[in-house]
């Protein structure tokens, strides 16, 4: 089996695809990597607590690597600080890296180009594929989620902190994605045919994030009219 690693969010396009590599025997998943925001000890995007983080990990018996990044870390810092890790990961002998991206074009691009420059080859298991069907068969295979952060201009507080079924589904507005693939919202992933034991936890408050753009270039985030700056996080706390 080829030795590979996963690029982690903790949400469901993610364990969706790493369903499909663990059952495909091809590729052994000796790790998932996972960036997080120093500024507030959460993971990247997700807004979800390190504890949640690390106890899913242990559920789902993959080691983690945490990749720890400052909130508004420049894109020169950021390519600086990931290319260092993938070659340590090289040095290991990882050659794979897995996505659960589905059909961010850019996105794809850019993280074939960077992973090239160290020798390692991304693959994408759900690329292209129906989000409707594929929500579908996460749940299907008996994996539960629930949104932690959704994006406020499309989508409203009642999906924050919502249990993802067939209900949220049929619920969600015609201009927003059935995955969220479009950043409409994320989730965590807390139970599932691969895991040892569910994880426990409790909603806490909801919060409203208003973001700024930069109109540094070599920010990650750059003013750009076009994005979306505002959105809705809950917290979701370890009951231990």
């Amino acid at each position: 089996m080829k030795k590979a690693y996963f690029n982690w969010s903790s949400g469901k396009d993610a364990m969706l695809a790493l369903d499909e590599v663990l059952a495909s025997k091809e590729y052994i998943i000796s790790k998932l990597v996972t960036t997080v925001n120093t500024d507030f000890n959460r993971v990247s995007m997700h807004g979800l607590s390190i504890d949640l983080l690390e106890q899913q990990a242990k559920a789902i018996s993959i080691p983690l690597e945490k990749i720890e990044l400052a909130g508004n870390v420049s894109l020169q810092s950021y390519n600086s600080a990931m290319k260092k890790v993938m070659e340590n990961l090289t040095s290991q002998g990882f050659k794979y890296a897995f996505f659960g991206d589905i059909f961010l074009e850019d996105l794809r691009a850019y993280r074939e180009e960077k992973l090239a420059e160290v020798g390692v080859e991304a693959i994408f298991p759900l690329w292209k594929k129906d989000t409707k069907k594929l929500l579908q068969e996460f749940l299907k295979r008996g994996y539960k989620a629930i949104t932690v952060c959704v994006n406020a201009k499309l989508l409203d507080v009642s999906f924050c902190g919502r249990i993802v079924d067939e209900s949220f589904i049929n619920d969600l507005p015609e201009n927003v994605d059935f995955c969220g693939e479009n950043g409409e919202f994320h989730t965590f992933v807390y139970d599932g045919p691969i895991f040892k034991n569910p994880i426990d936890f409790a909603i806490g408050e909801k919060v409203l994030k208003n973001y700024t753009s930069s109109k540094n270039d070599d920010d990650c985030f750059v003013e750009d009219p076009s994005w979306d700056t505002s959105f809705w996080y809950c917290d979701l706390v370890l009951v231990q």
